[in-house]
């Protein structure tokens, strides 16, 4: 598997405010279980994009697509010797 240099999601906001956003989810059909708007690739995010232009009509507000390239460590989990 290729290393994650970039990451996609789309996002929407509740309110006017700049600071106010969210990373859009949707139901899967299949699975019955929610799945957030996010990936690596782009093939994978133009998978999404008809998701997305539904979640925007559905609840009458812009969904943005944004572009995150910096990345930062800030922890790491060793698996357990002994796991339940």
């Amino acid at each position: 598997m290729p290393r994650i240099t970039e990451m996609f999601a789309f996002v929407t906001s509740d309110t006017s405010d700049d600071d106010d956003e969210g990373v859009v989810a949707v139901l899967s059909p299949v699975s019955n279980t929610w799945f957030p708007l996010v990936g690596t690739d782009m093939a994978r995010i133009d998978s999404m994009k008809e998701a997305a232009r539904q979640t925007a009509t559905a609840i009458g507000k812009p969904v943005r697509l944004l572009k995150f390239s910096a990345q930062e460590e800030l922890e790491i989990f060793e698996p357990l010797e002994n796991p339940i």
